[in-house]
């Protein structure tokens, strides 16, 4: 909207006034953006954490969880609201609303946040830590991430090719069907991973910094014809204001990192961790580097593989009998498993913080190893 005021508008009314011309540079604007979601996020945040108090949203432990996580019983949860209305306004009033694609992925916040959302509510208002049932969560990300692949694919312009890290020249066309499903895979994997990593004070909000400001860098050369010719990716100005939204996350994640570093205030709840990772997945998709995220997610990669592994093994070597199995890690996701060993909430944060910033350097790296 300010886009329109600051650029458009006033331009027209004094075409000779040079200085609103930088409103049209997206870095500029994306800049403006980060800086907008953080102070929406340290304004709102005092007030929002003080009205979750009065409403009692507070965070449900699990009796079978880490023992040490049983003091952060009643601190006010659902904090993700914050994010996602910081990220929205900025994502707002800075980027030109005529691009579709600012449109799909702010959709994707709103959805994703939804389920998340009545997910939370369901814990706090039945004062258990199980919201929504597994198959009811699955059903609503599958749905919402089909209708946001079939806009992508019919609203035009964009292909099935795959990018794939490390070959410059093979980029195979697996055709819209496999792709439809490649896409609803990396949203709901993606919305998972990061909600499965919230498990410690300012893990999931530190780490995402990195990721968004990964793919905000990535977003705006891909948009950048010359740019993404140069390093081999695949050009697309229809993507440079989706730019702004990654600029709007990352500044979000900074903002709300002030109340829930250790120890937190505030935790984000499903209703943050569902609509960041889904947003991230979506990001990701329209750059068309949705295998290099495999990378640049590299923590929440870990953190889902070791729910897996734990989950598979546990149920292979489960004895017929007594129904128990055996156990890879002492908890998980991985977090909780170097909690079990004795670590601290807060190197462990800053430890896995570091492997972030190293995956999404080996990341950025593969653009000229191709």
């Amino acid at each position: 909207m300010l886009y329109y005021l600051l650029y458009d508008v006033l331009r027209q009314l004094n075409p000779n006034f040079g200085p609103l011309r930088v409103f049209e540079y997206v870095s500029f604007r994306a800049v403006l953006a980060a800086i907008t979601s953080m102070v929406i996020s340290l304004a709102l945040g005092p007030f929002m954490i003080e009205k979750l108090r009065v409403l009692k949203f507070g965070q449900e432990i699990r009796e079978e969880g880490v023992r040490a996580h049983q003091a952060k019983r009643g601190t006010p949860t659902m904090g993700g609201v914050l994010m996602i209305v910081s990220i929205g306004m900025s994502t707002l009033l800075w980027s030109n609303l005529a691009e579709k694609y600012v449109w799909i992925v702010f959709f994707c916040l709103i959805f994703h946040g939804l389920i998340g959302f009545l997910d939370d509510y369901i814990k706090i208002k039945q004062k258990r830590n199980l919201g929504l049932t597994s198959k009811q969560k699955l059903v609503g990300q599958l749905v919402t991430a089909l209708v946001l692949g079939l806009a992508i694919i019919f609203w035009g312009g964009y292909s099935t090719r795959l990018s794939v890290p490390f070959f410059k020249d093979f980029s195979p066309n697996i055709g819209w069907i496999p792709y439809l499903g490649f896409m609803i895979f990396l949203m709901v994997g993606y919305s998972n991973a990061v909600n499965l990593t919230d498990g410690l004070d300012g893990l999931a909000s530190s780490t995402t910094f990195v990721v968004t400001s990964a793919l905000g860098g990535l977003t705006f050369v891909t948009g950048f014809t010359a740019g993404a010719i140069y390093l081999g990716l695949s050009p697309n100005p229809a993507v440079w204001e989706v730019t702004i939204f990654c600029a709007a996350m990352a500044g979000a994640c900074l903002g709300f990192l002030w109340f829930n570093a250790h120890p937190a205030e505030v935790f984000m709840g499903d209703v943050g961790s569902l609509a960041l990772g889904g947003s991230i997945g979506c990001v990701a998709i329209l750059i068309k580097q949705e295998l290099l995220l495999t990378m640049l997610g590299g923590i929440y990669v870990i953190e889902t593989l070791s729910v897996i592994l734990q989950t598979s093994y546990y149920k292979m070597t489960k004895d017929p009998v007594t129904k128990i199995g055996k156990r890879i890690f002492k908890m998980t996701p991985i977090h909780h498993h170097f909690e079990e060993l004795g670590w601290k909430e807060t190197k462990i944060v800053f430890r896995f913080l570091i492997l972030q910033f190293l995956f999404v350097l080996l990341g950025l790296a593969t653009l000229k190893l191709r």
